[in-house]
């Protein structure tokens, strides 16, 4: 079957199964070229199909040397329809590291229910015995907790915000009026987004003995500049990423050593459907890469991880890891802020790295990868 991209708003609903080993090789090659790394030798990543998750559990296993257990909730092919990119990049991650020793193992569930909590321990007590490091980088748009379906909302909170943004289907520059979220609208946000989860999931460890003491566990977050505070920081989502943040607290009273990470702004799945957002990703990738300090999600992540070797975490003062540092440097925001408040339809192409973002974009589902035949039939 001849694989093609077909996009629907800020999702591809094909993925190229060529072209996500391509790209899952190209992280690992980076990965390997920077050299080893200190670290977690037993890694569990819930989360760990695609963007700064599969990116993670690459710098664990190919920068540390770690077995890794993942957890992602993906479709594979069948007939006509071409399976989700998360399906293809671990099969394609699993390949290159048994190909290399390296014990990796996957599990296709909900990572909220208590089923997947329990297959998922299972493994590790038959096979690694217990972990030593927790990396929670879920991003799902709902939750199922018992009979109750919880859905999050993209929202401001308080009162509704308007500014900038792009229609991605047409690259068009207009405003947008974002609404307040509802209580009811936040809350939910929070029980699919918050800390419930990731405190569920390292109690369940914990009692089944799957864990060591002193473990590391990370959980990821945005914070990013003014612009997007209303749409993200002070939104719904915000206050969701604020509960991760009071969990770490609580989970740093059980015996583990947890952190939340402020990450970069990237083109991500979850990043794309937040309006306001992609706009500042096109601006912020020209002027960082003008500046020579732009990253993807292997390189922040190899970086995090070079951090957690070495013990060298860069804190902030609530004891966040700020691996945003660069994007948040004073004359990067300087001048984003600038070009944010002079952008037009008309200036447009010559203020932003769109190009970027849409190869970012295409290249999340295997497309535009170089050296991969598109032509070429492939099997789903």
């Amino acid at each position: 079957m001849v694989v093609q991209p077909k996009v629907r708003g800020f999702i591809c609903t094909t993925a190229h199964p060529v072209g996500c080993e391509a790209a899952v090789k190209r992280q690992i090659d980076y990965v390997k070229s920077k050299g080893k790394i200190e670290g977690a030798k037993k890694v569990l990543v819930i989360g760990a199909s695609a963007g700064y998750g599969l990116a993670s559990r690459i710098s664990a296993a190919f920068g540390c040397g770690a077995a890794t257990l993942g957890v992602m909730f993906d479709k594979e092919g069948g007939g006509n329809k071409t399976g989700t990119a998360g399906w293809y990049n671990t099969k394609a991650f699993e390949k290159f590291a048994h190909n290399e020793g390296l014990y990796a193992k996957s599990v296709n569930g909900d990572a909220y229910s208590d089923e997947c909590k329990k297959e998922v321990i299972d493994i590790i007590k038959s096979d690694l015995g217990k972990v030593d490091m927790v990396v929670y980088s879920l991003a799902a748009p709902r939750r199922t907790v018992g009979d109750v379906v919880y859905k999050s909302v993209l929202k401001t909170t308080g009162a509704p915000y308007t500014n900038k943004t792009i229609d991605l289907r047409n690259n068009a520059i207009s405003e947008i009026t974002i609404e307040p979220a509802t209580e009811e609208e936040i809350e939910a946000t929070v029980k699919v987004m918050g800390g419930e989860d990731w405190e569920a999931w390292i109690d369940a460890l914990k009692a089944a003995d799957a864990i060591e003491d002193n473990a590391v566990t990370v959980a990821y977050n945005y914070i990013g500049p003014k612009i997007t505070h209303p749409m993200y920081f002070e939104g719904s989502i915000g206050r969701a990423k604020a509960h991760l943040f009071e969990t770490s607290k609580k989970l740093n009273k059980k015996g583990v050593r947890a952190y939340v990470s402020v990450n970069k702004a990237l083109v991500t799945q979850s990043s794309s459907a937040i309006p306001i957002v992609p706009l500042y990703i096109a601006i912020l990738y020209k002027i960082m890469k003008e500046a020579g300090n732009h990253e993807g999600c292997i390189e922040q992540m190899y970086r995090l991880f070079s951090e957690f070797g070495s013990g060298k975490l860069n804190l902030d003062a609530d004891g966040m890891i700020r691996m945003d540092d660069y994007e948040m440097l004073p004359e990067i925001q300087e001048k984003v802020t600038e070009v944010w408040n002079s952008i037009s339809q008309e200036n447009f192409k010559d203020c932003t790295d769109i190009d970027g973002y849409w190869k970012d974009f295409y290249e999340m589902f295997g497309f535009g990868i170089d050296g991969v035949d598109y032509d070429a039939d492939v099997e789903i």
